[in-house]
């Protein structure tokens, strides 16, 4: 008997060969017979890979639509036809050379074999990736399916020893198919209905747009968010030798009111103890990694991309150093646990027992359990890599290591007509907090960034009375939501951009966010690559092209992530059984035709600019567009640049600056240094334009 392995990359192809004894190499597989410490019915093995995404879903060229027109939307194909991976040469798209030849080749190994056995990727996406080969070369021979975690010899060998059915994964396949199909529908049909339009080339996508917006939405409500200053009141008094600051609860409106409050504040001497409330209480560890919270950790401390942590993460997989990446949980099961303190002595970090199973939870793994250590030993790992396995190796250790334990306290005082609060705590035992040296971790910081830390806590009681010893007031002000980091999108994506405290109610939305862990970081960088947004040092924002996109579409369901997030619901429940995948399917050629219709009205909505008189040649011959506003006279050259220290100028900003010589005040301008200020910008007598700043109304900066 003959089997063919078909996986998803050499690499691991070559992995697979070496634990079935195929060494004999060949043009595109390797083949074999079985070696002689590993059998499986006696078989003679072929093992090829896939390279990826081999075969895809025809463009509408295929279908007979190449033409542009609104008649013709929506485009919704009876049957959708796979065409082998297209690649562009000059103007047109042929058949990717490289993709016909090993397609050659696996077609070859299937028709030897009386088998076969599935090793692409464990997940959605790989099960697409063979299930489209399988169905384009019209493949009827069984096949059974490899699901590891791991490219360890032992798991590759297990898994071998329990293979199952290729039918066990039919759900998994229609799930993906049915994203597949879905992408091109909206994607396809909605970049059409707005080329149309708005008369230019579009690109909308079913998850690529709600992410867009969310990323224009933030930077425009923190481009125009106006600072309002507040003052408030502190203390400080003073018990067995320690300095206490309470924060006084009012806050001021202005700074006249704070210095009355004040005034009247230091004719007192003392302070009295309203409340003493002392807790202890243990802090569990942070749950292990899947993919996202990887990626989020990795961008926060690192600055390394969604993408380029992904990247590294599949290679330390393949290196068979840490497990399968591309995972959306963050437990381990009973059985994996069991191995726990065999990979802790393999990885130098051993524990006493009992082990902390605050991550083991065998009804949260789903197709694959949380990013772990293999246990086998690194070697010529780069930096990068080395850093990410040091992040999976430290968070493996945490994860199992007791709960750490403080006292916190919080007192409140009054003075009689205010109340000040002073908050404090104390370290019991440091617990997971000691693998990585105490270092507080993030959110542990924006919880209790208003503590004061200790070493051991006063002796405070109820009705106390105790001296003041100064008091002062302090100024604040008003801060805007800030601009999306890679970190803090990744958390937008997950919760379908709803702003989510609640740790219960996050884990909740986590499961209809939009994209899916392994597809979030190929999104931002197809926004990236479309000129939607860029990386502005650690932040995300739009670029001009991507907000003008955000104004089209903005009120649009192609636009709503909320939306986008229950079609991944829609998708899982697939995958579950718990759907069938021609319901979701009418709900999306519903959802296409409403965005045709949505998106084909805005064409009698096209604005037309107004011309306005040019300042330096006289003539009504200025005209606004995309990144500059200029004078159409070919003899002036009168031009002023949209894009002003990153912040875009507006059509009642440029029309203030040419018909006024000086616009509004613009909030959000940031300079070279990337310090953020308020500025108008005021046109000069040489026809440039300059800053005039409020505190002292002269020119500043030419530009």
């Amino acid at each position: 008997m003959t089997t063919c392995i078909i996986a998803e990359k050499p690499s691991v192809a070559r992995d697979i060969a070496r634990i079935v004894g195929a060494s004999n190499k060949q043009e595109g597989y390797l083949a074999s017979t079985p070696s002689a410490d590993f059998q499986l019915e006696g078989s003679d093995y072929v093992v090829t890979w896939a390279m990826g995404h081999l075969i895809a879903l025809a463009m509408p060229e295929a279908y007979g639509f190449s033409a542009y027109k609104a008649e013709d939307l929506p485009i919704r194909p009876n049957t959708f036809q796979l065409v082998v991976r297209q690649v562009r040469k000059d103007k047109e798209y042929i058949s990717d050379p490289a993709a016909l030849k090993q397609l050659k080749v696996i077609r070859s190994c299937f028709d030897k074999a009386d088998r076969i056995i599935v090793a692409t990727d464990a997940g959605r996406e790989g099960e697409l990736i063979f299930r489209y080969i399988y169905q384009y070369l019209d493949c009827k021979k069984p096949f059974e399916r490899l699901w590891i975690s791991s490219l360890t010899d032992k798991a590759i060998r297990e898994g071998l020893s329990n293979l199952k059915p290729g039918s066990h994964y039919d759900n998994l396949y229609h799930s993906a198919k049915a994203r597949s199909e879905a992408d091109w529908l909206v994607g396809i049909n909605a970049s059409r209905a707005l080329s149309i339009a708005r008369k230019g080339g579009y690109s909308l996508g079913r998850v690529q747009t709600p992410t867009l917006a969310m990323v224009c939405r933030r930077y425009i409500e923190n481009r125009d968010f106006s600072s309002i200053p507040y003052w408030k009141l502190s203390v400080f008094t003073e018990k067995e030798g320690m300095s206490l600051k309470a924060v006084g609860s009012e806050d001021y409106e202005s700074e006249a009111t704070a210095q009355t409050a004040l005034a009247a504040l230091r004719s007192q001497s003392q302070l009295k103890v309203e409340s003493v409330t002392r807790k202890v209480g243990g802090t569990p560890p942070p749950l292990l990694y899947d993919l996202t919270a990887l990626q989020k950790d990795a961008n926060r401390r690192h600055g390394f991309s969604a993408d380029k942590t992904l990247s590294i993460a599949q290679s330390l997989y393949e290196k068979k150093i840490t497990t399968y990446p591309r995972t959306g949980s963050r437990y381990i099961s009973e059985d994996v646990f069991e191995e726990v303190p065999v990979l802790l002595r393999k990885i130098g970090m051993p524990l006493s027992n009992p082990l902390n199973r605050h991550s083991v939870d065998n009804a949260k793994v789903t197709d694959h359990h949380a990013i772990i250590p293999t246990g086998e030993t690194p070697s010529g790992l780069s930096t990068d890599e080395a850093t990410v396995y040091q992040m999976v190796s430290n968070r493996f250790v945490e994860a199992f290591s007791p709960d750490s334990e403080e006292e916190r306290m919080q007192v409140r005082f009054t003075d009689g007509t205010n109340t000040f609060t002073w908050k404090a705590y104390r370290q019991i035992s440091l617990g997971w907090k000691a693998v990585q040296k105490g270092k507080k971790v993030e959110a542990e910081m924006k919880e209790y960034d208003d503590e004061q830390v200790l070493s051991s806590l006063p002796g405070l009681t109820e009705g106390e009375v105790l001296p003041l010893v100064s008091a002062e007031i302090t100024e604040h002000k008003t801060k805007p939501k800030p601009l999306y980091t890679e970190a803090t999108l990744l958390s937008a994506m997950e919760n379908a951009g709803k702003e989510v405290e609640n740790a219960e109610s996050k884990k909740a939305m986590a499961e209809c966010g939009i994209g899916t862990p392994a597809t979030r970081a190929n999104i931002i960088e197809t926004l990236i690559l479309r000129d939607y947004i860029r990386r502005d040092k650690k932040a995300i924002i739009p670029t001009e092209k991507g907000l003008a996109v955000y104004e089209i579409v903005k009120d649009k369901k192609i636009a709503n992530a909320e939306m986008t997030g229950s079609w991944e619901l829609a998708l899982a429940a697939i995958e579950a059984g718990k759907m069938p995948s021609e319901r979701f399917a009418q709900g999306i050629n519903s959802y296409v035709g409403t965005i045709c219709e949505e998106l084909l009205s805005l064409s009698s909505e096209q604005k037309s600019y107004p011309v306005y008189r040019c300042p330096k040649c006289g003539q009504q011959s200025v005209g606004i567009y995309a990144k500059v506003a200029k004078c159409r006279n070919k003899d002036c050259n009168f031009h002023i640049f949209r894009e002003v220290c990153g912040t875009m100028l507006s059509e009642d900003n440029i029309r203030d600056l040419l018909t006024t010589g000086r616009t509004p005040i613009l909030n959000g301008l940031t300079s070279k240094a990337g310090k953020k200020f308020t500025a108008r910008l005021i046109l000069n007598e040489d026809y440039t334009t300059s800053f005039e700043f409020e505190s002292r109304k002269g020119k500043q900066r030419g530009r």
